[in-house]
C-alpha cells in the first residue's frame, strides 16, 4: 500500500500528517500530489468525500513552505484557491491553517455574507493563503485591498459548482490579474464539456487525474429509494429519524423555504436546524457548529451545502425531494460515507419525481434498489418502479402480480385513512 513517505512530502510536513491522524493517502491524493509538487498544471476530477481538498493542500504548503525564507518586507499573497460557496471556503482555509501555521504559513478567508471590515483588516497583515469566493474577492479587488501581482498558484475547487452557480465570469476577470506564470490547479467532481473549455483556456500542458468515473457516488454508500405520496412525506421521514441506526443526518430539499418547512416540523420532537443561502452567515455558522459537535441531530439544507459540508460520522444523508440537477445526487449522498466511513442515502420520491429519479439512474448507470416496506409506501410508485427495471421477457403475469399489489397497498392505505 502506498504511504505518504512515497509521495516527496518532507519530514516536517509528513509529521503534521501523522499528527492529523491520515493513515495512508487516497486515491486522488496519491496521484495528485506528486504532479503538484513537480509544479504541473493539474485537472482533477474526483467524486465528493475523496481527500481531495489534502490533494492540493498538503504539496501547496510543501511548496510555499520551501521558499518562505526568501521572504522580505511584507507578505505576498502568493496562493489563491477559488471556491463557490462560503462553508467550502471556510473548510479549505481551515486545512492551510493545520498544515501551514507549523510552517509559519499565513491564512486568510474572504467571502460575503459577513461583514468585510475584519477581511480588509487580515488582508492588510498579509497572507500567504487567500481564499475566496468570487463575488467577495471582486469587492475587495476593486476596493484596493487585494494584490494578485505575486500569485504563484490558483486552484479552481468545485469548478462545476462555479459554472452553475454562474461564477465563470467572475474567475475569468480574477485570473486575468494573476500572472500568467502560474500554476494553475482545477478540481471538479463532474467534467462538463463547459468546464474542459475552461480548463484549456486557463491552464497549460495540465496533466488529468481522474479517479472514478463521472458522476459515481461513493462505493461505501448503500442506496435506497422509497416510494411516497407528496403528503406522507413529512411523516415518513419523521418515521425514519426515529431509527436508533441514524447517528447524524443531513436532510435534503431543493428550496430554502422548504429546508425551513421541514426543520420546522422537526423541531416539534427532534434537534433539528435548517442551513441555507437566506440565512446569515452567523447563523450558518452556528448551525454547522451545532452539527458538527452533535448538538443538532437533523441538519436540513439546500444543495448549497452538498459540496460545503465536510463533517465526520454523518450516518444517514436523506433526500426528502430529489434534486433538480441530476449530479447533485451524487454530491449530497457523497455528504456520508467519506474516507473510509460505510453510510446510508435514502431517497423519498413521490409520483412528480419518477421521471427525475429514472434520470439519476441512467446517470449513475445503476437502479437504485427500492425500501418496499415502510409504513407510507406508495405502491402505484413501486409497481412502475419495477415495471421500468423488468428484465426483458418479463411475463403477463408478472404484470398482473404487480398490479394485484398495486390494489392491495391502495386498499391498506384506504383502510389506514391516507388515500
Amino acid at each position: 500500500m502506498l504511504r505518504f513517505d512515497d509521495l516527496q512530502l518532507g519530514a516536517a510536513l509528513l509529521a503534521a500528517i501523522r499528527d492529523a491522524g491520515y493513515a495512508s493517502p487516497t486515491a486522488i491524493q496519491a496521484k495528485a500530489i506528486p504532479l503538484i509538487l513537480s509544479g504541473r498544471d493539474v485537472l482533477g476530477c474526483a467524486q465528493t468525500g475523496t481527500g481531495k481538498t489534502a490533494a492540493f493542500v498538503l504539496p501547496l504548503v510543501q511548496r510555499l513552505a520551501a521558499s518562505a525564507s526568501r521572504r522580505s518586507g511584507a507578505r505576498p499573497l502568493r496562493t489563491l484557491v477559488l471556491s463557490p460557496t462560503r462553508e467550502l471556503a471556510t473548510q479549505i482555509a481551515e486545512a492551510f491553517a493545520s498544515f501551514g501555521t507549523p510552517f509559519g504559513l499565513e491564512t486568510t478567508a474572504v467571502y460575503g455574507g459577513v461583514s468585510d471590515v475584519p477581511q480588509r483588516r487580515a488582508l492588510r497583515r498579509g497572507a500567504d493563503v487567500l481564499v475566496a469566493t468570487p463575488g467577495r474577492l471582486e469587492d475587495l479587488m476593486s476596493a484596493g485591498e487585494v494584490d494578485l501581482r505575486r500569485v504563484e498558484a490558483v486552484v479552481l475547487d468545485e469548478a462545476d459548482r462555479m459554472l452553475d452557480a454562474g461564477f465563470v465570469a467572475s474567475v475569468r476577470r480574477i485570473l486575468s490579474r494573476v500572472p500568467a506564470q502560474r500554476q494553475t490547479l482545477l478540481f471538479s467532481a463532474t467534467m462538463p464539456a463547459e468546464i474542459r473549455s475552461l480548463a484549456r483556456s486557463v491552464q497549460r500542458d495540465a496533466a488529468e487525474v481522474e479517479v472514478a468515473p463521472v458522476a459515481t457516488p461513493a462505493e461505501k454508500v448503500e442506496q435506497e429509494v422509497l416510494f411516497v405520496a407528496r403528503g406522507d412525506k413529512r411523516a415518513l421521514l419523521s418515521h425514519l429519524l426515529a431509527d436508533p441506526a441514524v447517528k447524524r443526518a443531513l436532510v435534503f430539499t431543493r428550496t430554502k423555504r422548504g429546508a425551513d418547512r421541514v426543520a420546522k416540523h422537526l423541531c416539534a420532537g427532534e434537534r433539528a436546524e435548517a442551513i441555507h443561502g437566506n440565512r446569515s452567515q452567523a447563523q450558518r455558522e452556528r448551525a454547522l457548529a451545532s452539527f458538527k459537535r452533535g448538538s443538532t441531530r437533523v441538519l436540513v439544507a439546500t444543495d448549497l451545502a452538498a459540496r460545503g459540508i465536510d463533517v465526520d460520522d454523518i450516518s444517514h444523508v436523506i433526500n426528502y425531494e430529489l434534486p433538480d440537477d441530476c449530479e447533485s445526487y451524487v454530491h449530497r449522498i457523497g455528504r456520508t460515507g467519506r474516507a473510509a466511513a460505510s453510510g446510508i442515502a435514502l431517497s423519498l420520491c413521490d409520483a412528480g419525481e419518477r421521471d427525475q429519479l429514472r434520470r439519476i439512474e441512467r446517470l449513475m448507470r445503476r437502479a437504485i434498489p427500492v425500501r418496499r416496506e415502510h409504513p407510507f409506501v406508495s405502491a402505484a410508485g413501486t409497481a412502475d418502479h419495477a415495471r421500468t427495471h423488468a428484465p426483458r421477457g418479463a411475463t403477463r403475469t408478472q404484470a398482473s402480480t404487480g398490479r394485484a399489489r398495486e390494489r392491495v397497498g391502495h386498499a391498506r392505505r384506504v383502510q389506514q385513512g391516507r388515500a
